[in-house]
């Protein structure tokens, strides 16, 4: 935009995410191509686990739902998370807080069958993820907060699975590790934070999504491989 030295400068309006807000399909561009991070990711999960684990073996059937239904959700939360950061249309808060929920929900319920020795049920992450879409949907803030926790219970729940099978404790490692640096980068960019300028293309919520899709990538084994 043009402005002429003798007038104010208009205000830069941005985003929770600190980039600034455009007009057209892509309201903040940076963050929307990021999303796609995720679908790429999935790709690469299904093409990576097709051709390893998940070929053969007794629970062949198993390993291939487990991997698909993962392909399936890690692909979800980079559309929804495009649908937020693109268009941004009214239903664009459930379109990308419930993928992510019920991706969370499948790694802390796929943690807890290794921990007890059973096989993970589908309701074991479905259940919850049902559960709670009506407080995403209903109220975003306290369905943030719901969100958060089981995200908590996830993360607790790998750990002591990384604790319990040292065989998948430098995998579920570096997959916590990059979530973590992604998780404080986002968070000391955001609007009024410390590292947020509107106007940069390092933008610290994209380099969230891109931590945060190779950590799903790195931590594809671990829960698709029974």
């Amino acid at each position: 935009m043009l402005s002429l030295p003798w007038l104010p400068t208009p205000a830069v309006e941005s985003g929770p995410g600190c980039e600034v807000l455009q007009d057209g399909l892509l309201q903040e561009p940076i963050a929307a191509v990021t999303s796609l991070a995720f679908v790429v990711a999935a790709v690469v999960v299904l093409l990576l686990e097709r051709g390893t684990g998940n070929r053969a073996g007794p629970s062949r059937r198993g390993s291939r739902g487990s991997l698909l239904i993962y392909v399936a959700l890690v692909a979800g939360v980079g559309i929804g998370s495009l649908i937020q950061h693109g268009p941004d249309p009214v239903w664009s808060d459930p379109a990308h807080d419930v993928p992510l929920l019920a991706t969370v929900a499948f790694v802390g319920a796929d943690a807890a069958a290794a921990l007890t020795g059973r096989r993970r049920a589908w309701w074991w992450w479905a259940l919850p993820t049902v559960a709670l879409m009506p407080l995403v949907v209903a109220l975003p803030r306290p369905g943030d907060v719901a969100q958060v926790a089981v995200a908590v219970v996830a993360v607790v729940l790998t750990l002591a699975r990384a604790w319990t099978f040292p065989a998948v404790r430098r995998r579920i490692g570096w997959a916590v590790a990059l979530l973590a640096a992604g998780g404080v980068l986002g968070a000391l960019s955001r609007a009024d934070g410390p590292l947020c300028d509107p106007t940069s293309l390092w933008q610290g919520h994209a380099v969230w999504h891109i931590l945060a899709a190779v950590a799903l990538v790195v931590l594809a084994p671990v829960v698709t491989r029974r």
